[in-house]
């Protein structure tokens, strides 16, 4: 500071003698009175770039404030949009939708609009959408689905718009045929629940809907050839009777609620309509001793904080680095890897009910962890803090186990009986069944002894795969005690 108490009163030359800055004293300024305007622009600016942030910030927090006093649909839609490139930041703003009693619904095909929008009741009149707090709901926007990007959504939107709404499935894959729409596009908004409002399960549409856009787009083609079709004759009702079998589709049950979460997630990178973890939200908050959120904020704390405030604050922060801490959640995804001392760890993404935390977890605790370190487990990870201000907040872990009386299901192939063809049919389905979402242990029998044989992704279906192989007597699916 000296320094520049001396260029500003006494001004600056440059080796040649040649005048950079003039100062005060060049300017007609005594130099006593110079003095005291440095110390007086030196004590403004200890407060001065605070106080206009604060000031600028407090009229943005009170517009805020009203916005989410009186129009909290649309601030909290707002909010969400502002987060769309961001799934990290989306489930805790969807909390706090729930704690204002403000419903996030599913996307609908016919209900959706681009981005998440307020929603009201139907039979609302237009001067009660004026307040707000009652009946009011977000919807999904058809954007957030994965896969479907802005061409497709803005020519699903505008068809809809222009021509009303889309009466079944195949309505709509007829009237969006030959535009920007593909199969992949289709197959996510089957699995976001896109089309839940018509008669056929996801189940069944998953199963159909590339055969029926093949059927229209053949038809299509036909029609530009100048081909006439058995459908294109009769009378306009024996035409719609006809249109009718035209297409079929391949029925099938629907998925287990387990699956139907799973894709859902996958395809809006959030549990919209449930989730595994909400059944079990008050055992959690008594064994947890900390989530998400508060793993958000440490690193926000260690952003914003500077040293000053580190020494003028009193406050003991409530987490530190290395603190001992327990945190739940369901297993999404796991990355193992070898360090360089040939020794095994892993990366372990777990999501509790407000976002998702890395777990670090090095050889001793990844062994230790056995079977519960699996996709789609929900456990409780004991640990210790790694704070660091120019990294995320992680948990390495010391202890991960199955959380409080959650059972491990355990898939049991008696091979006592089968012969070299079974026993090669059956290493090749379990190869082939392994796979990033490893969800039962399996154990294979011989006589009266038993092994473990890894972990496979298992439904229904897969499961009638192993009976076929081996029997049904001889495949057992249990949870264990």
């Amino acid at each position: 500071m000296a320094k520049e108490r001396e260029i500003f009163i006494n001004g600056q030359v440059d080796e040649k003698g040649n005048v950079v800055v003039p100062g005060c004293v060049r300017n007609g300024i005594d130099e006593k009175s110079a003095d005291k305007i440095f110390d007086e622009m030196a004590e403004f600016a200890k407060y001065a770039f605070n106080k206009s942030h604060a000031a600028c910030y407090a009229v943005i927090a009170y517009r805020t404030a009203y916005l989410k006093a009186y129009y909290p649909a649309e601030f909290m839609a707002a909010t969400l949009n502002s987060f769309l490139g961001n799934l990290d930041k989306i489930p805790q703003y969807i909390d706090e939708c729930k704690s204002l009693g403000i419903e996030i619904l599913k996307p609908e095909i016919n209900k959706s609009d681009t981005k998440f929008t307020p929603e009201y009741d139907e039979n609302m009149l237009e001067d009660e959408k004026d307040n707000t707090k009652q009946n009011a709901k977000i919807r999904f926007g058809l954007r957030s689905i994965k896969n479907v990007g802005i061409g497709p959504v803005n020519a699903i939107v505008k068809e809809r718009k222009e021509n009303g709404n889309y009466k079944s499935f195949i309505d709509f894959c007829e009237r969006i045929s030959g535009e920007s729409v593909n199969k992949k596009c289709i197959e996510s908004l089957i699995k976001a629940g896109a089309f839940d409002e018509f008669e056929q399960t996801r189940s069944t549409l998953l199963a159909s809907f590339e055969n029926i856009i093949d059927a229209i787009q053949n038809e299509k083609k036909k029609g530009l050839n100048g081909q006439v079709s058995m459908f294109d004759l009769g009378t306009n009702k024996e035409q719609e009777e006809m249109n009718k079998t035209k297409y079929t589709f391949e029925e099938h049950e629907e998925m287990s609620n387990k699956e139907l979460l799973s894709i859902e997630k996958e395809m809006l990178g959030i549990y919209i309509s449930g989730h595994p973890l909400a059944k079990l939200k008050e055992q959690i908050e008594k064994q947890a001793t900390i989530n998400t959120i508060q793993l958000r904020q440490i690193d926000e704390q260690m952003a914003s904080q500077s040293l000053e405030e580190e020494i003028i604050s009193n406050e003991k922060p409530k987490f530190t680095d290395g603190q001992k801490v327990k945190y739940a959640g369901i297993i999404t995804s796991i990355k193992k890897k070898y360090t360089k001392t040939n020794k095994i760890m892993a990366f372990v993404t777990i999501e509790d009910l407000y976002g998702s935390a890395e777990i670090i977890v090095f050889e001793n605790a990844y062994i230790n962890a056995g079977s519960n370190l699996v996709e789609e487990n929900i456990v409780i990870v004991e640990g210790r803090l790694s704070i660091r201000e120019d990294d995320t907040t992680t948990i390495i872990a010391n202890e991960i186990k199955s959380f409080g009386e959650q059972k491990q299901k355990i898939f049991t192939l008696n091979i006592t009986n089968a012969d070299e063809e079974q026993k090669n049919k059956l290493r090749g389905a379990l190869h082939y069944f392994q796979g990033d979402k490893n969800n039962i242990n399996v154990q294979i029998k011989i006589e009266n002894e038993t092994k473990p044989c890894g972990q496979i992704y298992l439904t229904d279906k897969i499961e009638e795969v192993f009976k076929n192989i081996l029997g049904n007597e001889n495949v057992i699916s249990v949870e264990e005690n």
